[in-house]
């Protein structure tokens, strides 16, 4: 039957029982409202690693006073049972003061690659990741731990901290999950009323149009625009970015750029939705 743990004595109780059997320790982080992108994270974890601890926790840190905190959907018991079923041994689900102790005052900040995209419309967003991240990884000790590349940037913000802070678990990314439709799988997608699902499928459709015409040769300020237009004419709302950026530096690209991401977040309806893809 799969642990659950609540506190870091918990966690080092287990982590205890993983060393003395010589075993190796994936983990993934998420927020539960669990779907197959967060299973594909854990099967992905426990085919590079011999058990795998998922952690269930709804960070406040990384959301924005108007944003969706309070109704982020939470439902422990069948998380436990998805993840019980792919395998996985443990569930770290602590409560909030056990996180943020009523003393606690350190938060973490990454420098460039937070800035630009998800730093400009989300200011505080990436300070609390970033915080919770780091404080989840000295906590439980992995050895590697697995990050959807849905949330493309984040990847990018967290391996730059585990780098910088020379935290000793690697960060392993792992390409994005998508239903039939191409719709990028998200705990979020819940919120999608049955009108907007047919809109929200074809956000990743104007991705691959974008990423046709860069291909082609059209000038990238022309993609963004026709592609702003495109989800306003479907029914999106505002439109935070739909853009051409170089993959490791997330600006502008520059002739020296060697890589390239489209990157997107734009509402439909109450819901934000966010996608990428490589070219």
């Amino acid at each position: 039957m799969i642990q659950i743990l609540k506190t870091p004595e918990d966690l080092r109780h287990y982590a205890a029982q993983l060393h003395a059997q010589n075993k190796t320790l994936g983990f993934v982080p998420t927020m539960g409202a669990l779907h197959d992108g967060h299973l594909t994270l854990a099967r992905t974890a426990l085919g590079q690693c011999d058990e795998c601890l998922v952690s269930i926790f709804v960070n406040p840190k990384q959301f924005a006073p108007h944003e969706d905190f309070d109704r982020y959907p939470r439902q422990l018991d069948q998380d436990a049972t998805l993840l019980e079923s792919a395998g996985v041994g443990a569930i770290f689900a602590p409560e909030v003061e056990i996180m943020y102790p009523s003393d606690f005052q350190t938060m973490v900040t990454v420098g460039e690659i937070s800035k630009p995209l998800e730093g400009e419309f989300r200011p505080s967003h990436f300070a609390g990741v970033s915080t919770v991240v780091a404080r989840l990884l000295l906590l439980v000790g992995a050895h590697k731990a697995f990050f959807g590349e849905k949330d493309y940037q984040q990847l990018q913000v967290i391996q730059q901290m585990v780098k910088d802070l020379a935290i000793p678990t690697e960060i392993i990314g792992v390409p994005i999950v998508r239903e039939t439709s191409g719709l990028a799988l998200s705990s979020r997608n819940a919120y999608l009323s049955a009108q907007e699902r047919p809109i929200a499928d074809q956000l990743n459709k104007i991705l691959h149009n974008m990423a046709s015409e860069f291909q082609s040769g059209t000038a990238i300020p022309d993609i963004e625009q026709n592609a702003q237009q495109k989800l306003q004419d479907l029914g999106f709302g505002k439109v935070d970015y739909i853009t051409i950026r170089d993959a490791q530096t997330l600006l502008p690209p520059t002739e020296d750029t060697t890589q390239y991401r489209i990157l997107a977040a734009a509402f439909l309806g109450k819901t934000r939705l966010i996608d990428n893809i490589g070219i």
